[in-house]
């Protein structure tokens, strides 16, 4: 079955410029009107009625992009955007990627192609610089994620300093030890680089170790930490941390529930912080050490931005409620 990209190849077009002909859109040209409906008619293409549906919302419609929306921290993001979007009637389309580059390319044809207005990445796996190429279609600003150069408006906290500061609390109370969970693989583009840089800043300021053994990539959810929990077990007694930071709480509260299932001790055997500051983890059996983020105004000032630029007006986000905290509990 012919697509749109079919017939844009076959009459010598951008995607776009045949979007726009099919949305009734004007200021197109009469030949490249006729090379489309010739093209339309070679490869019997029939508009798809959803999407047709969709590009006639573009104009209130914006993209929302994030890796998984069973993590609490999405929802709440996702929660915030569409808020800020509806107060200023929007309506939103939401994408999971799973962390896979090709969802997140779909996405970015869905700008090209006109069928959303703008798009909010709080997940990004792919090239900078393609991604940049896609503003020529439609604004995007990046939520809580940030590329080495300026190439994408962006709406960041400072994590860096957030978890320098962090791994400095867990130094000062004893922890020699520490292990370390990301959501990335420690590329220097990709998940978590500025958690990086402030654990390992921190880490070496202190004169303390950093194992390969101790270092877990790619964990994302609470089986992920339980998995985490169990290598940290199998390593000799004397080769453990003792203690380990993560890169969300809910890693985290999947790490203490297998070690209080085994036995152990939170934190006497295995201090845990995690980060986000979700609901539930003032709750737990120990409560959580954590890094609250302010969700609500990152999701709030992404939306302002990208709705400024999508109406070729200007947004200066306020900085001052992009502040993260350390929430001191018991864990560690």
């Amino acid at each position: 079955m012919a697509t749109i990209k079919d017939v844009a190849n076959k009459a010598n077009l951008s995607v776009a410029t045949v979007s726009r002909y099919l949305n009734d859109h004007p200021y197109i040209s009469e030949d490249k009107k006729q090379r489309i409906k010739a093209a339309m008619e070679e490869l019997d293409y029939t508009p798809s009625s959803i999407a047709t549906q969709l590009r006639s919302k573009k104009g209130n419609m914006i993209g929302i992009l994030v890796s998984r929306i069973t993590n609490p921290f999405f929802s709440y993001l996702v929660d915030a955007i569409e808020k800020e979007a509806k107060k200023n009637h929007y309506n939103v389309l939401i994408m999971q990627t799973y962390d896979n580059k090709k969802s997140e390319m779909n996405m970015l044809e869905l700008l090209k192609q006109q069928v959303i207005a703008g798009l909010i990445m709080c997940s990004v796996e792919g090239n900078p610089e393609t991604i940049a190429s896609y503003q020529e279609f439609g604004p995007i600003v990046l939520c809580n994620e940030q590329t080495s150069e300026a190439l994408i408006p962006t709406v960041v906290t400072d994590q860096k300093q957030a978890v320098y500061d962090a791994m400095l609390y867990l130094a000062d109370k004893g922890y020699q030890k520490i292990a370390y969970c990301t959501g990335g693989t420690l590329a220097n583009e990709g998940h978590g680089r500025s958690r990086t840089e402030g654990f390992e800043q921190a880490l070496l300021e202190k004169q303390l170790p950093i194992k390969r053994n101790w270092i877990f990539r790619q964990v994302h959810t609470s089986q992920d930490g339980a998995e985490v929990a169990d290598k940290i077990l199998h390593l000799p007694r004397l080769n453990r941390p003792d203690a380990v930071f993560t890169n969300s709480d809910e890693v985290a509260m999947g790490i203490m529930e297998r070690m209080l299932q085994k036995k152990y001790q939170v934190p006497k055997d295995l201090a845990i912080m995690g980060f986000d500051n979700q609901p539930t983890t003032s709750l737990l059996t120990v409560p959580l050490t954590t890094i609250a983020q302010p969700v609500a105004a990152l999701g709030s000032e992404s939306t302002k931005l990208l709705l400024a630029k999508i109406k070729d007006g200007a947004y200066e986000v306020d900085q001052a409620q992009l502040k993260l905290t350390l929430i001191k509990r018991k864990s560690a």
